[in-house]
Formats: C-alpha cells, structure tokens, sequence
C-alpha cells in the first residue's frame, strides 16, 4: 500500500472479499497464478490487496478490477435492472497459491 495508507479493520478484511468467482475464465487464470474475486462496489486495488494478503497469508503481485454494468431484463412482465457488479483479477508472486475450495 501507498505511505500514509491506512490499513482496513479486520472486519472490513472480511467484507471487502465476497467470494471467489468460479467460471471457465476464471479457472483458466490458475494457470497464470490469478484469482478471482466477487469485491463490492466500493472497493479500491489497495484495499483488496491487503485484504488477500492478510486472510490468505499470501505475496499479492497485482490486482486488477472491472466493473460489469447490470443487464435490463423483464420479470413477470415488469421492467427491472440486474444489479452491477465488480470482480478482482488477484494475481500472485511465484511459488505462492489459494485453494478457492476451501473456505477461510
């Protein structure tokens, strides 16, 4: 993190990492030593970083985010809008790893 960053509370840890993603794509990443991550809205690169760090015990080398804008779809016939949402692409120096299927 930047100097002067303030590292988050260990409550904040817990919220800012959601749950891993497991899709095709994802999966693919474990080859390049990425991990995907469901982050709320409001999480900055920084935040997610630390988080990982300290809840998995790992050497984080990057995170990357995207937003994925939430789709209009009808229900019952009404209108409606899937929520957005933005996943963390972590990815991890050499020789270090985390097993998605297992829990904390």
């Amino acid at each position: 993190m930047n100097k002067g960053a303030v590292k988050p509370s260990k409550e904040r840890l817990y919220d800012v990492i959601r749950h891993p993603v497991i899709t095709e794509k994802a999966t693919m990443g474990s080859e390049h030593n990425q991990v995907t991550f469901r982050v709320p809205l409001d999480a900055s690169k920084p935040e997610v970083k630390a988080a990982v760090e300290e809840l998995f015990g790992v050497k984080v080398k990057a995170v990357n985010t995207s937003i994925l804008k939430g789709k209009n779809k009808r229900f019952r016939g009404r209108p409606g809008r899937q929520i957005d949402r933005k996943k963390a692409i972590v990815t991890l120096a050499e020789g270090h790893s985390i097993d998605v299927t297992t829990g904390i």
